[in-house]
């Protein structure tokens, strides 16, 4: 079984679900539909049509950059991490001094 590590802004779009779990799957895809079978919305939220993953969702399998046809072992360790941006339009609200 993989164990899914859940970054908290996904977790806070399904209740229930917890930050880590192991979930039984050969490859990402499967794991991604198995959390989906537990928590529905995941897979829409997750991936597009493809399938592979949104242009905002990276997934890391064993620390390495992954796919949705990414295998998994046994003992693999998966994060899924949602895109992070926004802030500050001007320069002015971010801090920065014009030059």
């Amino acid at each position: 079984m993989a164990l899914v590590h859940v970054p908290r802004s996904l977790a806070a779009l399904f209740p229930g679900v917890p930050r880590r779990l192991e979930v039984p799957a050969d490859d990402l895809a499967g794991l991604i539909r198995q959390l989906d079978a537990l928590y529905p919305g995941v897979w829409d939220r997750l991936c597009e049509p493809g399938p592979r993953l949104r242009p905002h969702i990276n997934a890391f399998v064993d620390h390495q950059p992954a796919t949705i046809d990414a295998p998994l072992g046994v003992s693999s360790v998966v994060h899924i991490i949602p895109a992070v941006s926004g802030g500050a339009g001007t320069p002015e609200q971010r801090g920065r001094c014009r030059t």
